[in-house]
């Protein structure tokens, strides 16, 4: 994802481009190291719809606030463009991962 940070800030120099680069390096070493424990400790707090709606739903705005807050500080000049992917990504693991989870603990197929 740092990659593709750098890409999206290419035109503003190189600068620019590698400190997007670094912040979004460090925010999805952050995210891959706590994203996984976070929903299956609040998937397994929930029953129902709540268990499939609430951690992904958390996750995500988590995420979110402290993409923008980390390259909002760092300056980073093409902010959505930077941060549109990886939260993307991240979202769709968030959703997808908690679902197979619950599902998996419910004991359907």
């Amino acid at each position: 994802m740092s990659g593709w940070a750098t890409y999206a800030n290419r035109a503003h120099g190189v600068s620019a481009a590698a400190t997007a680069g670094v912040v979004q390096a460090a925010a999805s070493a952050l995210f891959t190291l706590s994203l996984k424990t976070a929903l299956e400790a609040m998937a397994r707090r929930l029953k129902g719809t709540l268990a499939y709606v609430v951690p992904p739903t958390v996750s995500c705005s988590v995420v979110l606030a402290l993409l923008v807050a980390a390259h909002r500080l760092a300056g980073t000049r093409e902010l959505w463009a930077t941060i549109s992917i990886p939260w993307a990504a991240s979202s769709a693991y968030a959703w997808i991962y908690t679902a197979l989870l619950v599902r998996r603990r419910s004991g359907s197929s």
